[in-house]
């Protein structure tokens, strides 16, 4: 099956003699072979990334430093703005690819290519994206073309914006984003009802054992030519509690003196792929939309604002 999706490609004389001058530098016939294997792994990943006009940094990888082929087995390619990929040798008739444990905690992915005995060719079967066992059944494969789709993805998320939450909880916070009273003190936008407790931030000191949250507010304009207001805030308030997920509740207001939202108007939660992970939609009477959840840190997610054609969405890692 792996034959319908594998890639063969040449392997160039240039990587051959890279490959070679590693491998001389080595204190093994068994390093040496190891080094030469990799090298030629990550120079023919590389060669085919730059057929698919992928960005690639190869003198900037890993494998390029003396040091770290002496002292690691390690295979990897660097994709600026993306991280590093890791490209594994197997042989002939062998049905799982050996992982590095070193290599399981600081990889976008594992491309596993099978070199040829005669080092003329070699051949990419395909990638998986998480590995946490040293032994990868090429079963598993994923095909080159979704491996060219997750790394597009991989890019347009690293281009985002985030807001970093977990830098709240130090009392620092991003442009835009100010307390819920100091919004609402503007004339102009505070609703027809009032809110509860707008700004409370507790501490969680030893001798205060009420659990700690922080409360931000933002404008949110969606842009739309209409006789009703097209603005609204988005109120995000984080629960950090230790040893356990944080707490995320997120609220949509009217703004303007307005007492209802728009029906219609929706409050989204993206995981970090962009799908939908929670969704509410404002009907005739809503005054606010909430939407709740736990995430754990470092966990990215979208929050999406839309109104018929209209979207605005702020981007969140916790």
């Amino acid at each position: 099956m792996l034959d319908h999706f594998a890639l063969t490609l040449p392997i160039t004389q240039a990587a051959f003699r890279t490959a070679e001058q590693f491998a001389s530098q080595q204190p093994t016939p068994e390093k040496a072979e190891q080094v030469r294997l990799n090298t030629l792994c990550v120079w023919v990943v590389n060669e085919y990334l730059k057929m698919m006009e992928i960005p690639t940094e190869l003198k900037k990888s890993d494998i390029w430093n003396p040091v770290l082929r002496l002292c690691t087995d390690v295979a990897d390619l660097k994709l600026p703005e993306i991280g590093s990929l890791e490209c594994r040798p197997v042989r002939l008739a062998e049905q799982t690819c050996y992982i590095p444990p070193e290599t399981w905690e600081e990889r976008v992915g594992y491309v596993v290519v099978q070199i040829d005995e005669s080092l003329q060719e070699a051949k990419l079967l395909g990638f998986v994206r998480h590995v946490a066992t040293e032994e990868l059944p090429l079963s598993q494969l994923q095909s080159l073309e979704d491996l060219i789709e997750y790394l597009g993805q991989l890019r347009q998320t690293s281009m985002k914006t985030f807001v970093n939450l977990s830098q709240w909880l130090a009392g620092v916070f991003d442009a835009g984003w100010q307390t819920v009273e100091s919004l609402w003190n503007q004339p102009e936008l505070k609703p027809a009802y009032s809110f509860r407790s707008p700004t409370t931030i507790e501490q969680n000191h030893p001798t205060n054992q009420a659990q700690a949250f922080i409360r931000r507010a933002k404008l949110i304009d969606l842009g739309i030519q209409m006789t009703t207001n097209q603005a609204v805030i988005l109120i995000v308030e984080i629960r950090p509690k230790a040893n356990q997920p944080t707490g995320v509740c997120l609220q949509l207001h009217p703004t303007n003196h307005q007492t209802y939202l728009i029906p219609g108007l929706q409050l989204t939660v993206l995981d970090e792929s962009a799908e939908v992970f929670l969704e509410t939609q404002a009907r005739s009477a809503d005054n606010y939309l909430q939407l709740q959840f736990r995430g754990e840190p470092g966990e990215q997610f979208g929050v999406q604002v839309v109104l018929n054609d209209a979207s605005v969405t702020e981007n969140f890692v916790i």
